[in-house]
């Protein structure tokens, strides 16, 4: 048997295999609750060796995406607790992605129609999802925001404290730190984003500042061994960009080797896209980065995501590329993801059109292979 179909430990959470079922927003949750849909779509995927929940945001402030859910209120909570229970129930594990978005909202979306926060009051050339007055959905340019001063930084940071306890108390397995594909902490992180001239501008020191302060925060308040954070070095998802990607890299990950992590989630190339795409002059070096990261002490599994199919995914594991493979578009379509790769068996085709908003079609609806069969 493949190394990939066998079980594994993540930091203190045991895995039955080292597929995972990586963050996909659906906005299927109206109002920021999780209901009857999403306790079905996640419990159809529970063979997953973990499931990292949809990006879910930690107040209102960091919601950026209509109906999309939340760990802000109890009723959220309540929701996601019924996920976490029937999840458990068919012996999956399940960690949340947590999640601000920073600039890429929409005033309306935001709390009394505020404007969104960011590093700076650059606006991203980028889309949100919104949901219009007649029930339809529709993709629309995020709103101008507005730089955050220094004396608000510690209120979110504190934000993403009280999130992963109410995540805990919700019954899920972990945390996922959501430092990718240009949200708010990777705005920080960014210098062609990040213009700030305080302790949390210029310098890669200072530009990571917020993410450690965030790591610090949560791994004081949960524990490390049950947290794990999502970086993208090179996509240009949101409009993310950076010259000097690797050095930028290298130090987040030199300074999350002193946190006793779960583990690191990486999104080699482009979010979704091509594999090889590369920011700066050169190709972003993956394995120079694990190699630094584990050079700095660091021993948290490696999880790899962009782009894997089967052999590669099996080919990753074998030779110890990685420990965790996660697999995005294919567990849309596919809830029975892992029997499929064990078996080799072919995958169904996703329904494009039923991707973001919606009801069960292109959701829950996707058969299982005895089903097909």
């Amino acid at each position: 048997m493949s190394k990939l179909f066998e079980p594994t430990q993540v930091g203190d959470i045991a895995v039955k295999n080292r597929i995972v079922m990586a963050p996909l927003t659906r906005n299927r949750s109206p109002g920021a609750v999780p209901n009857d849909l999403n306790v079905e779509y996640y419990t159809q995927r529970a063979t997953a060796g973990l499931i990292v929940t949809e990006a879910t945001a930690i107040t209102h402030q960091g919601q950026g995406y209509a109906d999309v859910p939340g760990l802000y209120s109890k009723e959220a909570l309540d929701g996601w607790k019924r996920v976490t229970d029937a999840v458990h129930a068919h012996g999956g594990k399940i960690v949340v992605q947590m999640w601000h978005v920073g600039r890429i909202s929409h005033t309306t979306l935001q709390p009394n129609g505020g404007k969104p926060v960011s590093s700076s009051n650059k606006t991203a050339k980028s889309k949100t999802y919104l949901v219009n007055s007649d029930g339809t959905g529709s993709f629309a340019e995020t709103s101008e925001p507005r730089a955050l001063e220094t004396a608000e930084i510690a209120g979110i940071v504190e934000d993403y404290r009280k999130a992963a306890r109410a995540a805990i108390d919700a019954g899920f397995d972990g945390v996922e730190i959501h430092a990718a594909n240009g949200y708010l902490i990777d705005q920080f992180l960014r210098a062609d984003i990040n213009d700030r001239t305080d302790q949390y501008g210029g310098s890669i020191e200072n530009r990571a500042r917020f993410l450690f302060e965030v790591v610090d925060a949560i791994t004081r308040e949960i524990g490390p061994r049950v947290t794990g954070i999502r970086i993208s070095p090179v996509t240009p998802a949101n409009d993310a960009s950076d010259a000097a990607p690797q050095p930028l890299f290298d130090y987040v990950v030199e300074g999350l080797a002193k946190y006793d992590l779960a583990f690191i989630h990486v999104i080699e190339g482009a979010t979704g896209g091509d594999r090889n795409f590369q920011q700066g002059d050169k190709p972003f070096d993956y394995a120079g980065l694990r190699a630094a990261y584990e050079k700095a002490g660091g021993k948290a599994s490696w999880m790899v995501n962009n782009g894997y199919d089967r052999q590669l995914a099996i080919d990753t594991a074998e030779n110890g590329k990685a420990d965790l493979i996660a697999f995005g578009k294919p567990f849309i379509a596919n809830p029975d993801l892992v029997e499929r790769l064990e078996a080799n068996a072919p995958l169904n085709e996703i329904d494009q059109a039923t991707l973001y908003g919606g009801g069960p079609k292109g959701y829950i609806d996707y058969p299982a292979l005895e089903k097909v069969a």
